[in-house]
């Protein structure tokens, strides 16, 4: 009797050892049943996502991830539409280079130029030798040696006319003069015809494209060389909406991560393709990178103000279900996805309308690696 005793005491006593710590622990302090007064203390455990979506992410972690916050707050800013565009030639400051005859190519003092290489304004850059039949070069040679031999007359008959200047009327020593410089002017415009054409640049830039390859045939109008200055360029965008013109502020260019801003020149007045060409011009900020056709993005703000709250571009993200959400700190090591409405406003910042209050910790950098987190 006293064994069995003896057994449950020690039982009892057990029992009780086991329960004191849970007694003890308190609410909040169970991490595997309690998320929520324990995650806005610090834990040692790593990234976690949480069933209701939000994202435990403690300190040390928040560190490494480079996570940087933004309190935000509720302002006015421009409406911006993004509109597709291209790069395009300044006509001010490029050219083309064309035959103006058919004929084959022969290359320049210096060669045939290279894309890319630097040419002169007036700079010899090839010549257009005419290619005529044999009918052709014996026709024109036929009417030059005519015209030669008229020339030699009018000049003896000049000669003598001018011997007999007292005898003879003025007005006939005037008609042999006319009659001279007419054949001399005519052997002249001949004898072009079959000499070469040279082909020179109009303006100073850089050989944006080259058709021209020593011994090629050529026809009138073809074009040969095209001419651009790396410094000088022109974005042509398309829109749809024909009162945009009249409602520009300002517009910027978005190439990779930088924002430069561009100059409004015009519109056309008639649509192409059901769409308005809008042309901007860039300044000297313009990328080196930039080549003519080349596809961009244009940003262009408007006169319109619009209410709501200024974020990165950069702190929009996807969740499953492939809608916009931002991460909002809610607690020191605690991020709540929220669902928001947007519009754009320069290409790298956006204003959003709705899902966000002013004052609320947004996550700026590091949301890509938040959104991760599973």
């Amino acid at each position: 009797m006293k064994r069995t005793l003896n057994a449950l005491q020690a039982f009892a006593i057990l029992a009780v050892a086991l329960l004191t710590p849970l007694a003890q622990a308190g609410p909040g302090h169970d991490g595997d049943h309690d998320h929520g007064p324990a995650a806005s203390e610090p834990t040692r455990g790593g990234p976690q996502r949480l069933p209701d979506g939000a994202v435990l992410l403690p300190k040390p972690a928040q560190r490494q991830l480079g996570v940087r916050t933004e309190r935000l707050a509720v302002g006015q800013a421009a409406r911006a539409i993004e509109l597709a565009g291209k790069v395009a030639m300044d006509p001010n400051h490029s050219g083309k280079v064309q035959a103006t005859q058919p004929g084959r190519i022969v290359p320049g003092p210096k060669g045939l130029p290279n894309p890319g290489d630097a040419v002169r304004a007036g700079q010899v850059l090839a010549f257009v030798e005419p290619t005529l039949g044999p009918l052709e070069r014996s026709s024109q040679a036929a009417q030059l040696a005519d015209l030669k031999a008229q020339h030699t007359l009018a000049e003896k008959r000049l000669a003598r006319l001018q011997a007999l200047s007292d005898t003879v009327p003025r007005k006939e020593i005037e008609a042999a003069q006319s009659e001279l410089l007419g054949l001399a002017a005519r052997i002249v415009a001949l004898s072009q015809v079959v000499h070469r054409e040279p082909l020179t640049a109009p303006v100073s830039g850089v050989i944006a494209m080259s058709r021209a390859v020593a011994g090629q045939v050529v026809d009138a109008r073809e074009l040969v060389f095209e001419i651009i200055h790396p410094a000088h360029f022109q974005i042509e965008a398309q829109s749809f909406d024909t009162a945009l013109p009249g409602q520009i502020e300002a517009a910027f260019l978005l190439a990779g991560s930088q924002r430069v801003p561009l100059k409004f020149l015009g519109a056309a007045r008639s649509l192409r393709e059901q769409a308005l060409p809008m042309y901007f011009s860039l300044g000297a900020a313009a990328p080196a990178s930039l080549a003519v056709g080349e596809p961009v993005r244009v940003v262009v703000q408007t006169r319109e103000k619009i209410q709501g709250i200024a974020l990165p571009r950069a702190a929009l993200m996807k969740n499953a279900a492939n809608q916009t959400i931002v991460w909002v700190k809610t607690a020191p090591e605690l991020f709540a996805p929220r669902l928001i409405t947007f519009v754009p406003l320069d290409g790298a910042h956006v204003s959003v309308v709705s899902g966000l209050d002013g004052g609320d910790r947004v996550v700026t950098e590091g949301a890509s690696l938040i959104n991760q987190v599973r």
